[in-house]
């Protein structure tokens, strides 16, 4: 894989060497690798084929959960995102000890392995929200909970330049990872002054399906607005709005 430098940019295929646009820039890399057809039947590719369908079920599950939190994502995620997040998956689904190479996957693998996983590397959770809060989930209930007490806004969330009011968002999903559906519930606080006052509590119970056996997941995030004569602006269209999973419960 080679830059393109240079005035002109190419897109397509000349000879051997393909020109494309990456978020990286306009790269151009040389045609080549194994056909296809090989792959899927020849022995000495079994391991290809096994981590080849093994990364497709990744890819399936980590689609499910970006759909599921879609309401959120929209104003909190970044360009790799869904990358990191399909290697978040192979992980989980390594992590499966009961199945075999290729067959392995997220049901059977450690999905509490998601937990902390931030959904825009440029706007952290971990380093936005300094406010105790308290993630429970009750599978019984149904209930995907957020709790925080009474906070000064100005002390506890680390804001982007230019922020004048703030809003914490939350999550509840429960998710059939085999049958690619879901439930979910989200709660948002009102648009909230970034200051030196105290707020209100702040309590979501997001409802999911009571006693469900499917894995649940709770996300917890914020969002930066801007206030120009009297109107709410979204902070730099979102750019450093932090999200992130809270709290896991895999299952039963």
């Amino acid at each position: 894989m080679a830059r393109q430098k240079g005035i002109i940019k190419l897109k397509g295929t000349i000879g051997d060497i393909t020109f494309y646009k990456t978020q990286d820039g306009h790269l151009a890399r040389e045609k080549g690798g194994i056909d296809a057809s090989r792959i899927a039947s020849d022995p000495a590719f079994q391991r290809t084929r096994e981590n080849g369908s093994e990364f497709g079920r990744a890819c399936k599950a980590g689609k499910v959960l970006r759909t599921a939190m879609r309401a959120l994502l929209l104003n909190s995620a970044d360009g790799r995102m869904v990358s990191r997040l399909t290697k978040a998956m192979v992980k989980v689904i390594q992590a499966d000890m009961i199945s075999i190479r290729g067959l392995r996957n997220v049901i059977d693998g450690e999905v509490d392995l998601l937990l902390g996983f931030e959904f825009n590397i440029r706007g952290k959770l971990g380093t936005s929200l300094f406010a105790p809060f308290q993630a429970t989930i009750d599978r019984e209930a149904g209930k995907a909970i957020v709790h925080m007490a009474s906070f000064i806004p100005s002390n506890r969330i680390a804001a982007p330049g230019g922020t004048t009011h703030f809003k914490i968002t939350s999550l509840g999903a429960e998710i059939d990872f085999e049958a690619e559906t879901f439930v979910e519930m989200h709660s948002e606080t009102e648009i909230l002054p970034w200051d030196g006052n105290a707020t209100a509590e702040i309590s979501h119970e997001n409802i999911v399906t009571a006693a469900s056996t499917k894995p649940l997941f709770l996300a917890l995030g914020v969002e930066f607005f801007q206030e120009i004569n009297g109107q709410m602006y979204p902070l730099k269209n979102g750019a450093f709005n932090p999200l992130a999973i809270v709290k896991v419960d895999g299952g039963v």
